[in-house]
C-alpha cells in the first residue's frame, strides 16, 4: 500500500497563514524537525517566535534583516538557489524576532525543537559554507553544508542543501538514519533522525523529479512522488533515494534533519543492496555541470 498521500505535501497543501509551507512536529506527526518557508513582499515584515525550537533564516531568493534580542542581521541572500550559497541567521529556542525584507523575498525556516538553549542568536557568513561535489558520473551533486555537525553548532538542527543537475540521481545510494546503531567495537555508524525534503525545479515551472521512501520488513513505509517547486517530502525513517532529476530540470532540494540524540550526529547506513554503486565512482569524472554559479531558472 502506498504512503506517498501521506507523506508527500504538495505545494500549497500545507500553507497556513503567513506561511507557504509550515511543518511542524505535531503535523509531521513526531517530535523535533520543523519547516517553513516564508514569503516577504516589499517592505513586509514578519514576527517570529522560536518557542521551544531552534531555528535558521536562510534566504531562498532575496534579502532581509533579522532583528532579535536588541541586534540586527543584515542577510545579503541570493536571487535564487541555483545562483549561490547564502549567508544566514541562528535563533535560539525562547526568541523572539522580526524578519523584514526591503526588496521581498522567500525565506526557509528550518527548526528543530530541543531542551538545550545555549546557543546565541547569530551570523552565519556565506563565505564559510562549505560547498562539497559528492558523486560522480550520472550520481554527481553538489551539497552546501550549511549547519551540519563541524560547519555550524546548534542545538539538534541540521541544515544542507542539495543540488542535481538535470538527469542526475542523488541521495543514492538508498540511505538511511532511523535508530542508533554500533559496529562490534562499539563505535556508532547510525543516527536517528526525521527529515524533511524541500524541493525547487528549475526552468519555466513544468520542471519536475522524482522521490523514492521505502521501509524495511520492520518498519515499512512505501513512497514514490513526482515532485515539483514547493513541495515537501516527509521522511519519518527507512531508505530514502533516490531523488532523480529529470532531464532537462535542474533540481533543487533543502534538507532538515533533528532527532534525539544529544550528541547531534548524522550517521547514515547504505541499502546494502545498493552500496557497491558507490565504488564505481572511482572510475567516472563529476559532472562538469557542477558546482552552480549562477541562476538556472528561465
Amino acid at each position: 500500500m502506498s504512503d506517498t498521500s501521506k507523506y508527500h505535501l504538495p505545494r500549497g497543501t500545507s500553507a497556513d497563514g503567513p506561511y507557504d509551507l509550515l511543518i511542524t512536529p505535531e503535523s509531521a506527526g513526531w517530535g523535533y524537525s520543523g519547516l517553513r518557508i516564508l514569503t516577504l513582499a516589499p517592505g513586509e515584515a514578519h514576527a517570529l517566535s522560536t518557542g521551544d525550537s531552534e531555528f535558521l533564516v536562510l534566504p531562498l531568493t532575496g534579502s532581509c534583516t533579522v532583528t532579535t534580542d536588541g541586534k540586527s542581521f543584515e542577510l545579503v541572500g541570493r536571487t535564487g538557489v541555483f545562483a549561490s550559497t547564502t549567508d544566514f541567521v541562528y535563533l535560539p529556542r525562547e526568541s523572539e524576532a522580526l524578519i523584514s525584507s526591503a526588496a521581498g523575498g522567500r525565506f526557509a525556516l528550518p527548526s528543530a525543537r530541543t531542551e538545550r538553549g545555549g546557543q546565541p542568536a547569530r551570523y552565519g557568513r556565506k563565505e564559510d559554507v562549505p560547498v562539497e561535489l559528492r558523486g560522480a558520473g550520472a550520481c554527481s551533486r553538489q551539497v552546501n553544508n550549511y549547519c551540519l555537525p563541524g560547519t555550524f553548532d546548534a542545538e539538534q538542527l541540521l541544515v544542507c542543501e542539495v543540488l542535481t543537475p538535470g538527469g542526475n540521481w542523488s541521495s543514492y545510494p538508498p540511505h538511511k538514519h532511523d535508530e542508533v546503531r554500533t559496529d562490534e567495537a562499539g563505535n556508532p555508524v547510525e543516527s536517528e533522525l526525521e527529515e524533511i525534503y524541500y524541493f525547487e525545479v528549475s526552468g519555466d515551472g513544468n520542471g519536475f523529479g522524482y522521490q523514492r521512501v521505502y521501509g524495511t520488513t520492520d518498519r515499512p513505509i512505501e513512497v514514490l512522488a513526482e515532485v515539483r517547486s514547493s513541495d515537501a517530502v516527509l521522511i519519518p525513517h527507512g531508505w530514502h533515494g533516490p531523488s532523480i532529476a529529470a532531464p532537462g530540470y535542474d533540481l533543487y532540494y533543502l534538507n532538515v534533519m533533528a532527532g534525539p540524540g544529544q550528541d547531534r550526529a548524522w550517521l547514515i547506513c547504505d541499502d546494502p543492496a545498493h552500496g557497491w554503486v558507490r565504488s564505481t565512482w572511482e572510475s567516472q569524472d563529476v559532472d562538469d555541470r557542477l558546482p552552480f554559479e549562477g541562476p538556472t531558472e528561465q
